[in-house]
């Protein structure tokens, strides 16, 4: 077993009506590694002023993750295959939806991974496999109920 941490701090700033809701929602996210990143809650769900849109949002931090998560797998079950990859570049985009009862979660993932390769590529059969393999091995996949798809 292991245990991952992470540290959130917020902090009311401003001038606006806490009970009116008008404060910011900027906040930062803190890693044992050192990194603290800037966080907020997407725009979509917080207007300005009450978001910081340059912080990372949940949903993003989602999507970046099982994207992530995903990815670290198949290069190394790539690797074990003998294949030899260069880069992988990943555009995924996750869609927020309400499910069957009416509550919001992040119902689709899609992860639209381009691969470089250097000597001889994987053909299609390869490649698909690879992924499969990597999804079933994703802990963050293996965590959550959403849809995550690959467009290769």
């Amino acid at each position: 077993m292991s245990t991952y941490t992470a540290t959130i701090r917020w902090t009311r700033t401003g001038d606006g009506d806490f009970a009116k809701g008008q404060y910011s929602r900027a906040h930062q996210w803190s890693f044992d590694g050192g990194l603290t990143v800037p966080a907020s809650p997407s725009p979509h769900i917080v207007p300005a002023p009450w978001n910081d849109p340059a912080g990372v949002d949940p949903e993003e931090a989602f999507v970046a993750s099982l994207s992530s998560c995903h990815m670290l797998f198949f290069v190394d079950f790539a690797r074990r295959a003998g294949f030899v990859l260069d880069s992988y570049i990943d555009e995924a985009e996750g869609v927020l939806d309400k499910r069957a009862d009416g509550r919001m979660a992040m119902t689709r993932v899609t992860l639209r991974p381009r691969l470089t390769w250097s000597g001889e590529a994987p053909d299609d059969a390869a490649i698909a496999d690879l992924h499969h393999r990597a999804h079933e091995a994703c802990f963050i996949a293996n965590s959550v109920n959403t849809e995550a798809t690959v467009e290769a």
